[in-house]
């Protein structure tokens, strides 16, 4: 049973619950109570691919991933967490003029802010990625301070500290409704009894819309299957394996263990909580990454499975203090499929702004009302 009252609840033990926990816990804020309805790492991170980089198509999401890339760069020193961080790069393929007219702007935004980053030409990529079928490409961008990491690791490595810093975690515990008063937050319900609280965050990742609605708010907030395939124990490409995005029909794929991952949007599949896998679509995944990388036909099918995207409609997530309206309730949710890798700067600001008031990066691009105000800028960046 649930500790009867705190200073915070957050709801969600994903990795961006946990890193908000320890952060509050850092900067003093020690009195915080987890729920997390499952176990830890139980939902979107524990499936996740684990990317991790820095080109993005908005200033805001360029510089929550250069704090969060320096972050995982100390993790295991400083969270006492092996977290497998494999900085080999990401490298995106363009075969629309549009879209490479995009990273091309992309790039410049990127330099600018001091990211390491390169255009390439399909000559020079084929010097990073000899195995790749390139007649159709038009060019590349390369990220070498990119790469990616366990993320569940990620996830125990937070949860580890924030208990050392006093935070309560209670897995099995889900929230079932928000108390609010008067406009005001005034804790959580759950089965195993209530917990009261002036402050609830809601870092619920794909569920982030029903929590939202427990408090009266309504969060743009969509689930999407994603759906991700790992081959047997493959050398015929050697290592190291940048993640490779082939971005117009949303493929990737990258080195998992001893053999390759590998996963594609399917664009036509309307929003759910569907987390089977359809082994008709792992036919088109397969298919596409024969014709990008050819050898893969010689690979065989070990593991599948599927997660899920917490999506808004332009592919930014919602951060930000009493939100709706409501005082004393705050979100961190609808990340678009870049959670994880934002969470450890996510994190440390939602912490700021719960304790002080204010946070020292601008969060006003991802202010819910942007919708309404007709002031929503999309991330184009997004597989």
């Amino acid at each position: 049973m649930p500790k009867s009252s705190a200073e915070v609840v957050v709801i969600g033990g994903g990795v961006m619950g946990t890193s908000t926990a320890y952060h509050l816990a850092r900067l003093g804020c020690r009195d915080v109570v987890l729920l997390e309805k499952d176990q830890l790492a139980s939902g979107s991170t524990g499936l996740s691919v684990g990317g991790i980089r820095q080109q993005f198509s908005t200033e805001a999401n360029i510089r929550i991933c250069q704090e969060s890339v320096k972050v995982f760069e100390r993790f295991e020193e400083e969270f006492e967490t092996e977290i497998d961080f494999r900085q080999y790069g990401y490298l995106f393929l363009a075969t629309e003029p549009q879209d490479w007219a995009d990273f091309q702007d992309n790039v410049a935004l990127q330099k600018s802010l001091g990211v390491p980053v390169q255009l390439l030409s399909p000559e020079e990529i084929a010097e990073i990625a000899p195995y790749l079928y390139l007649e159709d490409v038009i060019g590349g961008t390369f990220g070498p301070a990119d790469g990616y990491a366990d993320p569940y690791s990620v996830n125990i490595g937070f949860a580890k500290m924030a208990r050392r810093l006093g935070v309560k975690i209670y897995e099995g515990t889900e929230v079932t409704g928000i108390k609010v008063e008067k406009g005001r937050v005034q804790g959580v319900t759950t089965p195993q009894g209530p917990v009261s609280a002036p402050m609830v965050v809601n870092t619920a990742g794909p569920w982030a819309a029903q929590v939202g609605r427990m408090a009266g708010v309504e969060l743009p907030v969509q689930p999407y299957r994603r759906q991700v395939l790992v081959t047997e124990p493959f050398e015929p490409i050697p290592d190291p394996v940048p993640l490779v995005i082939d971005f117009a029909p949303s493929f990737y794929f990258r080195r998992e263990g001893a053999g390759i991952l590998m996963g594609m949007t399917d664009k036509d599949e309307p929003p759910s909580f569907n987390t089977n896998v359809d082994w008709d679509f792992l036919d088109r995944i397969v298919d596409r990454a024969v014709y990008r990388a050819p050898v893969l036909e010689q690979a065989g099918l070990m593991r599948s499975w599927a997660g899920l995207y917490a999506i808004t409609p332009d592919d930014n997530p919602v951060i930000g203090g009493h939100i709706g309206g409501v005082e004393g309730f705050y979100c961190a949710v609808g990340f678009s499929g870049h959670g994880f890798q934002q969470s450890p700067a996510v994190g440390r600001i939602l912490a700021e702004l719960i304790t002080s008031g204010r946070t020292s990066f601008d969060i006003s691009p991802f202010r819910l009302e942007r919708f309404e105000e007709g002031e929503a800028v999309k991330e184009k960046r997004v597989v």
